[in-house]
């Protein structure tokens, strides 16, 4: 079993924002020699996500915010932030929602992604970041 491993930087504004990634997990794809197996995109860092999505404006300009912002208000009350003295537990919770990686099978070259299905990071930390995001090919 051969395995391809991808790093790629990743330069965010935060705030709950979506970038993405589906041109670079194909990039990584096609730049190995894996045609069958699965694909496994993972950010490192604990208040960013990795998830599938419609990639289109109203869902990733208000509808995510929106969402987000109903389920872990940015002003809320966080034990992280009393502990550490910043301002980024509702961060970390969003974050931990999502989860950190997903893996999508790989057949016959192809990454299996619906049509309006694309690979995203989702940046939920109060500030911009320079994410690293690895993508690893597992497979024959």
């Amino acid at each position: 079993m051969a395995v391809d491993t991808h790093i790629i930087e990743v330069e965010t504004e935060g705030n709950c924002q979506v970038v993405d990634l589906t041109g670079a997990v194909l990039d990584s794809v096609n730049d190995g020699s894996i045609s069958s197996g699965i694909v496994t995109v993972c950010v490192v860092g604990s208040t960013a996500a990795i998830t599938t999505t419609e990639y289109e404006p109203g869902l990733v300009h208000t509808d995510f915010r929106s969402l987000f912002e109903r389920l872990a208000p940015e002003d809320g009350f966080y034990q992280h932030e009393a502990t550490w003295h910043d301002d980024n537990g509702h961060s970390h919770v969003r974050a931990s929602l999502i989860g950190p990686s997903i893996t999508v099978p790989l057949v016959d070259g192809r990454v299996t992604l619906g049509t309006w299905q694309q690979v995203v990071l989702m940046d939920f930390d109060t500030r911009g970041r320079r994410r690293q995001v690895v993508i690893q090919v597992v497979g024959e």
